[in-house]
Formats: C-alpha cells, sequence, structure tokens
C-alpha cells in the first residue's frame, strides 16, 4: 500500500503548457476521483504518476519514493485503460498470466492469482475463451484482473466504463468500488463523468485547464462548491447560477429581490455577484394539505451506497431481490449494514409476468 504525492508538478509540450503548479497528496488506501471537462489535464496528470509521461517540473511520489526518474515497470502500479487493451490472439487466463510470466512468477504462485482474479471478477467460466468472444463488460473485468493480479501498491484507472453502455456503467461502478474497498489499494480514477465521481471516490479532485479547483469529499465539493467552476460542474441538474447585484435592498437580480444574508453584511454597496441554487431547492409553493399515504416497513441490508451530494441512493438487499432508494445524504448507512425501508402502497405498479402489461 502507499500514498501518491504530486509536489508542484509541472508539464509543458514545448512552449504549451498542459499541467502548472500541480500539488495534491493521496492518502493510502484511498479512492481518489480526478474528474474534469475534456483537456483539463486529468488523464496527463494519472499518465505521469504511471510513468507514461515525462514531467516537466516537480515531484510524483509513490510511497517515500520519488519516481520521476523511475521506468513504469518498477513503479509498481497497474493501469486499466479507456480501451480493454487485451492480447487478441490469448484466451483470458493468458491475458491474465502474461505480466506474472514476464516477471518470472513460480507457477504455483501464478495459478493461484490468476484463480483468485477470476473467482473476484465472476469470469472463471470464460478463462479459455479469446477476448473477442467476450462482450465488452466481461472484457472489462479481464482488463481489471490483468491488474488485480500484480497486487500493486496503486490502481489507476483511466476511463476505464466510457465505452460500455449506461446500465453495464452503473453495475460496473458498484464492482469497482466494491472491489476497492475488499482490496484497500491506493486507487486513482480518472474521468470527465461526474456522476462517475461523485458515487466512487472517497474524494474528489476536480480540475480545469490544468490547475487544481477544489478537493474534498463528494458531500463537501456538491455543499460548498470553492468557486464558480465547481458550482456549475458539480450537480445534475446543474446550479442555478444568476447574475446580481449587493446593495442595501439585498441581492438584486434582473426579476427578484432576496434578502442579503447576515454573513454578506457590509460586503459593499453595488457588488456584483453570481447567485447560485440547487434545483432541489427550489420548490413549488404548497397548493394544499398534503394527503396521508399508506406505507410498508421492510428489513433491509445496504448492499451498495452511491452519494451524490443532494441524496444518497442506496442498493438494500431484501433476500434474493435488490430495492433502491433515495435517502438524506446527511444519513448516508455504511454498506453492510442493516436498514428499515418505507414503501408507499398507492404509489406502486403492478405489471403482468407474462404480458408484461400493467394491471
Amino acid at each position: 500500500m502507499a500514498e501518491v504525492t504530486f509536489d508542484h508538478v509541472k508539464k509543458s509540450y514545448g512552449p504549451v503548457t498542459v499541467i502548472e503548479d500541480f500539488s495534491l497528496e493521496i492518502r493510502d488506501r484511498e479512492f481518489m476521483v480526478l474528474v474534469g471537462p475534456s483537456g483539463c489535464g486529468k488523464s496527463t496528470a494519472l499518465r505521469m504518476i504511471a510513468g507514461l509521461e515525462e514531467i516537466t517540473g516537480g515531484e510524483v511520489s509513490i510511497g517515500d519514493r520519488v519516481v520521476n526518474d523511475v521506468p513504469p515497470k518498477d513503479r509498481d502500479i497497474a493501469m486499466v485503460f479507456q480501451s480493454y487493451a487485451l492480447y487478441p490472439h490469448m484466451s483470458v487466463r493468458e491475458n491474465l498470466e502474461f505480466a506474472l510470466k514476464i516477471r518470472k512468477t513460480p507457477k504455483d504462485e501464478l495459478d493461484r492469482r490468476v484463480r483468485e482474479a477470476a473467482d473476484i471478477l465472476g469470469i472463471t467460466e470464460y478463462l479459455d475463451r479469446k477476448p473477442k468472444q467476450l462482450s465488452g463488460g466481461q472484457r472489462q473485468r479481464v482488463a481489471l484482473g490483468r491488474a488485480i493480479v500484480r497486487k500493486p501498491a496503486v490502481f489507476l484507472f483511466d476511463e476505464p466504463l466510457s465505452n460500455l453502455d449506461a446500465k453495464l456503467r452503473v453495475q460496473m461502478r458498484a464492482e469497482i468500488t466494491k472491489l476497492q474497498k475488499s482490496l484497500q489499494t491506493t486507487t486513482v480514477y480518472v474521468t470527465h463523468d461526474q456522476i462517475e465521481a461523485m458515487t466512487m471516490g472517497h474524494r474528489i479532485a476536480i480540475m480545469k485547464t490544468g490547475q487544481l479547483q477544489q478537493v474534498g469529499t463528494p458531500l463537501e465539493v456538491y455543499e460548498r462548491p470553492a468557486n464558480l467552476f465547481v458550482a456549475g460542474f458539480i450537480g445534475t441538474p446543474p446550479m442555478n447560477l444568476v447574475p446580481a447585484v449587493l446593495n442595501k435592498d439585498g441581492i438584486v437580480a434582473s426579476g427578484f429581490t432576496l434578502p442579503l444574508p447576515a454573513v454578506q453584511s457590509g460586503a459593499g454597496d453595488g457588488r456584483k455577484v453570481i447567485v447560485g441554487i440547487r434545483p432541489e431547492n427550489v420548490r413549488e409553493a404548497a397548493r394544499g394539505a398534503e394527503k396521508v399515504r399508506s406505507i410498508a416497513l421492510i428489513a433491509a441490508r445496504v448492499d451498495f451506497v452511491e452519494p451524490l451530494g443532494h441524496e444518497v441512493i442506496v442498493h438494500g438487499r431484501i433476500g434474493d431481490d435488490i430495492l433502491v432508494a433515495k435517502l438524506d445524504p446527511h444519513r448516508a448507512p455504511e454498506m453492510g449494514s442493516d436498514i428499515a425501508l418505507e414503501i408507499e402502497l398507492n404509489a406502486l405498479h403492478i405489471f403482468d409476468a407474462a404480458t408484461e402489461q400493467r394491471l
């Protein structure tokens, strides 16, 4: 296990600087997500950890060792790419074994690691198949398995789910999160998808044009964005951002006036500002008393938790079934804990199993 540290790192291609004065500490066993729009430098930062990009300035460390001049093969990292990068002429087993054979791993140890990885990822039955005989999700599991068998100090993921369809991405997000929790390996994950960032990372590092904008837990960056870019980038739908002016009447926008918060007292008359407000904080006025609805209580075991900032999506296991619920983000349960869920009976939709039509 190891922490990863960027210390005032710079990356330039001739006169063009793509990363400037980048400093970030990734803790031992942490799942850190680098997120930002295309061209922000997140993949370049990841490739500098791997040794696939030379560092123009500053230092990158893995554990207590500065790795600026250490060859990629000696950095004790394993990388999963956006493309599966499997050898098409090799079987799944041979793909998993390849890196271990290069390192002259003893046969018994090699077989044990391959068997363990295949069991963890549920690909044991595909070991004798070629990559072209597998689905996209199965190929991604093989790519993960190839990283797992090496038992590295650090996992590096470069947008590994972007080639999968939406449903499979959700499934693989859960599998990668559970895998990291089980293996307790320091993980750096690059994505442009804020949903992946919010649901997978212990902390998120948000980047823009080669500069770090904010680092924090998903809830921290959601509730207290450091600047306008983070405020507009994190959240679906995005935060409402309205130009306004601070004066003696309060916050004055083109179509409304809001009372001036106490913390802004003395901010200055006539100061131009941008007012941000999350969509879930804009509500329709009440139209009357809400009707009382019937509910049922059921017990569930928390299988997976997806914190989204304004809510937390909880996957609860009930027998052989999974029930997905939206809960308060400040009361997010732990994976593996027991929870009581309320079901609104008058909101149920019933369908015929054979015809699949609504009853």
